[in-house]
């Protein structure tokens, strides 16, 4: 995967790493830890401008974070919570619960939103909820975008900085990625094994 995406943004150009960060929020195994990396690799050998790489990464994955949000938000709650009805114990949710979530991103969305993009595998999950709690646009987007380019920024300032090392940004990230993933598959096992009826 790494050659073709190198390949892929050398070849492309600015074009190649907006495509590359929307692909990732669409599809999250393509890694922005290495996609803006290699941009800010590309910046060191004078090859990209920071500013219109970082512009670019951006971008892509704004659109990409706001598929999922156009998707979660034509979606709606009423299936969800038509689907936790029936299926509480796999979905480990009642139809009360989706209602307690939905009040508490109308208060607390925003941040969520924010600081949600900067976290390694949450990135693109977090547009989901607040599709589903029709988080109004212009707010999703305001706060989308100031999380992605801090990202973005951070992640080519990285590769900037590590210069043909630029791949160890992935290395050093992924554990994070892979323990947030392990915690959310621990607890749902759990929210799963300790259901009960009466909480529905």
């Amino acid at each position: 995967m790494f050659d073709w995406i190198s390949g892929f943004i050398q070849s492309n150009g600015y074009l190649g790493v907006a495509l590359m960060m929307f692909a990732e929020n669409v599809f999250p195994p393509i890694p922005s830890e290495l996609i803006m990396p290699l941009a800010g690799f590309a910046v060191r050998n004078g090859e990209m401008s920071a500013v219109l790489a970082v512009l670019a990464g951006s971008a892509g994955s704004l659109a990409g974070a706001f598929l999922w949000y156009l998707l979660a938000r034509r979606l709606g709650l009423a299936p969800l919570k038509r689907a936790a009805g029936r299926h509480g114990r796999w979905l480990t949710l009642t139809p009360q619960d989706i209602d307690d979530a939905d009040r508490w991103f109308d208060l607390h969305g925003g941040k969520a939103v924010l600081f949600g993009r900067l976290v390694p595998a949450v990135r693109t999950l977090i547009s989901v909820p607040a599709g589903l709690a029709r988080m109004p646009t212009a707010a999703f987007l305001a706060y989308s975008s100031i999380g992605t380019v801090i990202w973005t920024a951070f992640l080519t300032a990285a590769g900037y900085l590590l210069g043909s090392q630029y791949q160890s940004v992935q290395t050093y990230l992924n554990p994070v990625s892979n323990i947030l993933i392990g915690l959310i598959v621990v607890w749902y096992l759990y929210r799963v094994v300790t259901w009960r009826a009466s909480s529905a």
